[in-house]
């Protein structure tokens, strides 16, 4: 009898472990974000985003503003907007995320032809319950993609960094707002692509209006040192995961001439951070929306 208890434990112990090792944090995350795209196809928008956005997130319309009192005081509205994620991101704490992918928007239903194409940037936060919610949203637009994209996901990134106190936790936000500050000057001094490499992640994101993303360190210095102006932001908040592995900043943004100091654009801005295991943070995605300018009347 206690060798079959014995041998019925080490089985379960095997079982659970196994369980574990296929949980990835990362296809959790992925999973709420097909749920939340399916929703937007099958009942609208407005029921999607109300029942996925945390109470406390931020989109922007035109700048930051309240997700849920936003989409509360919307009425509905046809059209269908559907996406899909082909790149997601899990913290080491397993309690902050990203995920980003296609959108597209049809005026009536699925029957029609897509009339409008961008790229979604969603930050997601562990709820108190265990679920995903969306905290942050933005996106890009680009012109219409040549065929479908492939999945692609990050690495199951569960590490081992542990979480910190509060008290540690503040510390690498003011650690990650001066990385910040330091790479907006860099942006503004004119450097070139290579000298800005060091601060970007191998992976990194670049998005920017009506263009598709660039991917990857060489490309996206490339398009960061061809910064037409001089950058200013105005930082609405910093997040850092409990872990401080995973960190994001996001406000609003004015361009001027770097000559005339004439405005060019201003609008929203987010950028993801990652920290490496030496300790240093590492720009993972960067999002530049413009706010058109109002229309004479």
């Amino acid at each position: 009898m206690k060798k079959l208890i014995l041998l019925m434990t080490i089985l379960l112990a095997g079982l659970l472990s196994a369980q574990q090792r296929t949980a990835s944090p990362t296809a959790s995350l992925v999973e709420a974000e097909r749920a939340f795209a399916k929703a937007s196809v099958d009942r609208g928008m407005r029921s999607a985003f109300l029942e996925n956005l945390a109470e406390n997130s931020i989109i922007f319309h035109p700048g930051p503003v309240s997700g849920q009192k936003w989409w509360r005081d919307r009425a509905v509205r046809p059209g269908v907007l559907s996406w899909q994620p082909i790149y997601a991101f899990v913290s080491g704490s397993n309690d902050l995320g990203y995920t980003t992918g296609p959108w597209e928007f049809r005026p009536k239903s699925l029957a029609d032809e897509p009339v409008a194409f961008g790229n979604f940037v969603s930050v997601w936060k562990r709820q108190s319950d265990a679920t995903w919610k969306v905290v942050l949203d933005l996106g890009s637009e680009n012109p219409a993609p040549a065929g479908a994209l492939g999945i692609k996901f990050a690495a199951d990134s569960h590490s081992t960094v542990k979480s910190r106190t509060a008290l540690q936790t503040e510390s690498e936000r003011n650690v990650l707002s001066m990385a910040e500050m330091e790479f907006v000057k860099a942006l503004n001094s004119d450097a070139t692509a290579d000298s800005l490499v060091k601060y970007l992640a191998d992976d990194v994101r670049v998005f920017r209006m009506n263009a598709f993303p660039v991917i990857g360190k060489a490309a996206s210095g490339a398009i960061l040192a061809a910064n037409p102006g001089t950058l200013s932001l105005h930082v609405a908040g910093t997040e850092v995961s409990l872990a401080g592995d995973l960190g994001y900043t996001y406000g609003t943004y004015e361009m001027k001439d770097r000559r005339s100091g004439e405005k060019k654009e201003n609008g929203n801005y987010l950028r993801i951070w990652r920290r490496e295991p030496r300790g240093k943070w590492k720009v993972a995605l960067d999002l530049l929306n413009p706010i058109p300018p109002p229309t004479a009347s």
